[in-house]
């Protein structure tokens, strides 16, 4: 009998340590961001740029140089939009269409990205600080790498196509 409450109250000692161990998907999560950050992609929690979006949402952005800010733009999946707006390529519409038309092989380049993301992959926004892919995470790291580079190729063909002119400098005497 002394031996089952011994056993009773090492359990109840253990227990909350083990509801504090990491899941094997949020150890996932965890590789994943760590894997983007080394790759120079700024990953953090924020509410999506979508109608009525309720909850927080991991968004990785690939930063534009500051003297070289992008468009402002946002895709959004067809499953998260509405049917009025207007198609940017199958499954995906604009929320927010560039102001200025896109050159045709970057056109071609955001349609071959926007039909190769992940399902959970919601939203790719472009503003003048960077480009954004919002998702909720469901690849691993080596997963992920399969769009690095076609993400980062993006950011390059963008940066220094801002909506509007860059504000001028008062001249100095």
């Amino acid at each position: 009998m002394n031996w089952l409450l011994i056993a009773f109250i090492v359990a109840l000692i253990v227990s909350p340590v083990m509801w504090l161990k990491p899941s094997p998907k949020q150890k996932r999560v965890m590789r994943l961001r760590a894997h983007a950050a080394k790759a120079g992609v700024r990953v953090k929690l924020a509410a999506p740029p979508l109608h009525a979006a309720g909850k927080l949402m991991p968004s990785y952005r690939w930063g534009y140089p500051k003297e070289r800010p992008g468009p402002r733009f946002v895709a959004v999946r067809e499953t998260a939009a509405s049917n009025v707006l207007k198609s940017v390529c199958h499954g995906w519409r604009w929320r927010i269409e560039p102001l200025r038309p896109l050159p045709e092989a970057i056109h071609r380049r955001l349609e071959a990205l926007l039909t190769r993301l992940p399902q959970d992959a919601l939203v790719l926004e472009s503003d003048e600080h960077g480009l954004t892919l919002w998702w909720y995470e469901s690849q691993g790291p080596e997963r992920f790498d399969s769009y690095l580079g076609d993400l980062a190729a993006l950011r390059d063909d963008l940066a220094g196509r801002p909506d509007r002119p860059s504000k001028l400098r008062p001249l100095v005497k």
